[in-house]
């Protein structure tokens, strides 16, 4: 049997980095036992909070806007069709520097826990990312 879920089907959350979700897939919602599926979205100026993951391995995958990814200590621009693997336990943040939302895909493995997440600073507005 296929497994279909479609954006606008899906409530939003506020993962504890601050920004907006929509689990697309994951063990909540289907049968994936070993990685999730997400869409987030920022708007202009917004910044996650500088975060980890301890055990998930993550890949943002830009689809609409621009930012700056933090991964580490290097900072970098990132537009749509940019996808960016974040490795386990690394610090990391997205600031979208562009006018409009910036939406971009977030994959993880094993699958997004709020437990797995560890906050490290507050967020920086987007002139100081």
């Amino acid at each position: 049997m296929m497994e279909r879920f479609r954006t606008q089907d899906l409530r939003a959350f506020v993962t504890l980095d601050g920004s907006e979700v929509r689990e697309l897939v994951a063990y909540r919602n289907s049968t994936a036992k070993n990685q999730s599926l997400a869409e987030a979205r920022l708007r202009p100026g917004q910044s996650t909070r500088l975060h980890l993951h301890r055990t998930s391995e993550e890949i943002y995958y830009i689809l609409s806007g621009m930012g700056k990814m933090r991964i580490g200590g290097q900072v970098d621009s990132v537009e749509p069709g940019t996808a960016v693997l974040i490795p386990p336990g690394v610090p990391h943040q997205i600031t979208n520097t562009g006018t409009n939302l910036l939406i971009f895909l977030c994959i993880c493995a094993p699958p997004y826990e709020h437990e797995d997440t560890v906050l490290l600073d507050e967020p920086v507005d987007a002139q100081n990312a």
